[in-house]
């Protein structure tokens, strides 16, 4: 509830600000949205639907008061068109100088005919459905979809406007004529609106369901089924079940484009198998153009990859594997890839996977998942440690992607990620991670102190779980950081390390100390 009564400073909260007396600084709604509520009589009917005697007893409502009560994007689109089905994740844009939420529309029907029938829920389910804000486009069968309308709703004052997106869909131009005028010409969408316009997730979803099947050209083929594929696992979920991979944005260029297009991109592994190997890659263009009143030429283009029968290229499952069992070492990390995540999996902290990532680089398929380490806090938030990427055959990992590529390439890349020496603050610019010669001893005493304690606490984890190699390999990481702790001491200091050395005893204490 919003408004405030003429000459009355503002009441509403806008946002805290430490500088003023109040700590906060207030606002008054200006916008068109909503109901007015200055009358006694709609006063009383909200307090009756909301079951609230504090809206007929409350100050703060005056004559200007206005109620706010539809406010979540799809919802507003929903009442304004109820005969569209809409997609589960509208994302917000700024186009020319107001933040719009857009929302992709659907026509849909169970009654077109010689179509398949498809289980719309069940073919638009996916692991990213398991959070807050994602939400379900609905169930049923159906057997016609199409993407007939883009909808905005305005961040600010709620206005809802619906622009034709599909000019050829017959139950749009039905619909169109019964609410004439609730639907505006494509003509319409000016040039910054197009440039944020993308292909949507749940009728690529439906379309990648169909084509799991249907990309069997094969009349015997087809009707034995032995050919048929299904949409990767998303191997990140823990549990024994887990839902189908989301699709993603990317910027790829697939085999025969001479450019990278922004695209939505899927899996897909063999149906009916125990086999996870990947067999299939499939990406949609994404990119609607910017020209006003025209979607750009290759928008919807769909590109499937198939993978030769007589290779074998691991799917996201089978990486995931490989990352969990991992003994490849890194430059930047003194533990092999499965210690880092059995060290940071304990009762103090936990390991979360990010999303899982096929590239097709190089006639090959590149693989790439970042991995967070979080606290076990209420307070706490995951944060990026580490970058896990594999081609072909081979598997490296760092804490940024640009050094995890120049591992799994031998040296340099060739590619800028652009996360090498980030210095995780906001608007701050990037600092290039400073190499040995340029390290000041101080900055070099203080990162070999750090190692000492990482491999005394790393050695001291091997002893309790009996693991006598770990705790060698542990042991000699921390010889060569007293080591480099010694050379940057300054005028020859000394570093001791008491009662840590390869023969002790389990049980016996350790201190490592460093003194200049």
């Amino acid at each position: 509830m919003v408004g405030a009564a003429e000459g009355e400073g503002p009441r509403e909260l806008d946002y805290p600000a430490s500088g003023n007396e109040t700590g906060e600084v207030r606002n008054t709604y200006a916008g068109s949205g909503g109901v007015e509520i200055g009358s006694i009589v709609r006063r009383a009917a909200y307090a009756i639907k909301y079951r609230q005697i504090e809206i007929m007893l409350s100050d703060s409502l005056n004559e200007n008061s206005r109620m706010l009560d539809h406010r979540e994007p799809r919802e507003r689109v929903e009442r304004v068109a109820p005969w569209l089905r809409l997609d589960g994740n509208p994302y917000p844009a700024v186009v020319d100088g107001r933040v719009q939420w857009i929302v992709d529309g659907y026509t849909v029907s169970d009654r077109y005919p010689y179509s398949q029938m498809e289980d719309l829920g069940a073919s638009t389910a996916d692991s990213l459905q398991q959070a807050e804000n994602i939400a379900s486009i609905g169930q049923g069968q159906v057997n016609y979809i199409r993407n007939s309308v883009k909808a905005t709703v305005d961040a600010y004052d709620g206005t809802v406007r619906l622009y034709t997106w599909d000019e050829e869909d017959p139950l749009l131009m039905a619909w169109s004529k019964a609410f004439d005028g609730t639907v505006l010409p494509m003509s319409q969408i000016d040039g910054d609106l197009m440039d944020h316009l993308r292909y949507p997730e749940d009728l690529f979803k439906v379309q990648r369901s169909v084509l799991s099947r249907y990309h069997v050209q094969d009349a015997g083929s087809f009707f034995t089924g032995q050919d048929f594929w299904t949409v990767s696992e998303d191997p990140s979920v823990p549990g024994e079940t887990k839902p189908d991979m989301p699709p993603h944005y990317l910027s790829v260029a697939l085999p025969g484009q001479d450019e990278p297009t922004f695209s939505l991109t899927t899996t897909y592994i063999p149906a009916g198998s125990q086999r996870q190997n990947l067999t299939g890659y499939l990406a949609v263009d994404a990119d609607a153009g910017s020209q006003a009143g025209q979607r750009r030429e290759d928008y919807g283009q769909l590109r499937v990859l198939v993978l030769p029968r007589d290779t074998t290229v691991r799917g996201p499952g089978q990486f995931q594997n490989d990352i969990n069992s991992s003994d490849a070492n890194s430059e930047a990390f003194a533990q092999t890839l499965s210690q880092f995540i059995n060290l940071n999996s304990s009762d103090d902290s936990r390991v979360d996977y990010g999303n899982l990532l096929t590239l097709p680089v190089g006639g090959g398929l590149l693989y790439v998942e970042p991995i967070y380490v979080q606290a076990r806090s209420a307070s706490a938030y995951p944060l990026q440690r580490v970058v896990v990427v594999a081609f072909g055959n081979d598997l490296a990992w760092s804490d940024t992607l640009d050094g995890a590529l120049d591992e799994l390439f031998g040296g340099d890349s060739g590619a800028t990620a652009g996360d090498a020496g980030a210095s995780g603050s906001p608007g701050e610019e990037a600092e290039q991670p400073a190499t040995e010669t340029e390290t000041d001893p101080d900055t070099a005493l203080a990162r070999a102190v750090g190692d000492i304690e990482q491999a005394y606490a790393e050695g001291q984890t091997a002893l309790e779980a009996g693991d006598w190699e770990a705790y060698g390999q542990a042991q000699e990481r921390l010889q060569d950081a007293i080591e480099r702790a010694v050379q940057a001491s300054p005028e020859g200091g000394s570093v001791s390390v008491d009662g840590a050395d390869q023969t002790q005893a389990p049980g016996d204490g350790a201190e490592a100390t460093a003194e200049p």
